[in-house]
């Protein structure tokens, strides 16, 4: 299997890690977004919307992180995707919120407060940002309650809801998620960050 990959992409990262905690023989292949390289001919044939990361097994082709990292849980006889039926659904309810909702919150503080800096692209859109971080409040509350009494999001064990979740805080720090007050998420995706699958997919620089 080959992946096609961008590691400062929170997307990339999660369907990466994964396939290192199932130790999956996996052919990286780098797509350097920021030279455009998404916009190639040879990488839309295989993504047509040209987003990171993009799947190849064969004559198999598939795309959006999430079928990915549901693709790779299904090689090999794991916990992380569980056969039980109403483990499964609970597992597809956090990922389904976690594309819905739980990102939909971050990414506008992650752009504001880290990638405009790095990219150096002005100073955060303050309005945008006091949105922002009411739209993540209401989020992060339902998040926390439930880690409140969850070692991790569905049946106490380590599964790609966790994963899923957990991405979205990749750039948690630089970009200032109002976290202080959830101490439940902090403990959780400390546990996450213990994970070698994790650390091995931290993004560098």
């Amino acid at each position: 299997m080959k992946l096609y990959y961008f590691p400062p992409s929170p997307n990339t990262r999660k369907a990466h890690a994964v396939a290192i905690h199932l130790e999956l023989p996996l052919e990286l292949h780098l797509v350097n977004l920021q030279q455009g390289e998404q916009r190639s001919p040879e990488f839309l044939a295989l993504n047509p919307t040209g987003r990171t990361p993009a799947l190849q097994d064969g004559d198999f082709a598939l795309w959006e992180s999430t079928a990915i990292m549901q693709y790779f849980a299904s090689q090999v006889p794991n916990s992380l995707w569980s056969e039980d039926a109403k483990i499964r659904a609970d597992i597809v309810r956090w990922q389904s919120w976690e594309l819905a909702h739980w990102t939909p919150a971050c990414q506008p503080l992650q752009y504001e407060n880290f990638v405009k800096q790095v990219l150096q692209l002005g100073d955060p859109d303050l309005a945008v940002v006091h949105q922002a971080v009411e739209r993540f409040h209401k989020e992060a509350i339902a998040l926390d309650n439930h880690l409140a009494e969850h070692k991790f999001l569905v049946n106490d064990t380590l599964t790609l809801a966790d994963f899923s979740v957990a991405s979205a805080l990749t750039y948690a720090v630089p970009a200032h998620f109002p976290l202080d007050h959830y101490p439940h998420i902090r403990a959780w995706y400390g546990r996450m960050e213990q994970l070698p699958a994790w650390q091995k997919t931290t993004p560098q620089g």
